[in-house]
């Protein structure tokens, strides 16, 4: 999956981001086959609206193709809506921890500096 508004950021920042009310959060996408969507890192002072109405947007637009099922992906493109998206924290940082380890730097050779 896609992760976006992450660039520029170590893993202390986004730690620290976190701590403070940021989260990572993904709207699926439900017209296409495909569930998976773009994980977004939303920031404490960040308003998740702009990434709700456009994806609650899409899903409005692309419903004209499946209209028998036209209420329930819009009853569950509302619920997203109305919950804020799924939370995908903890998992992202379980995988970015992984990805990135702590840096422990020989000592020895920087003694002679």
């Amino acid at each position: 999956m896609k992760t976006e508004n992450i660039e520029g950021l170590t893993l202390f920042e986004i730690n620290l981001l976190i701590q403070q009310g940021a989260r990572f959060v993904m709207f699926p996408n439900l017209m296409t086959k495909v569930k998976s969507s773009t994980i977004y890192f939303v920031r404490p002072e960040e308003n998740k609206i702009k990434y709700v109405l456009r994806h609650f947007l899409k899903n409005v637009l692309l419903s004209w193709r499946t209209f028998p099922l036209r209420p329930m992906y819009l009853s569950k493109s509302l619920f997203y809506l109305a919950i804020g998206g799924r939370d995908y924290t903890h998992k992202i940082l379980a995988d970015l921890n992984q990805i990135n380890p702590v840096y422990n730097p020989n000592l020895y050779c920087l003694q002679y500096i």
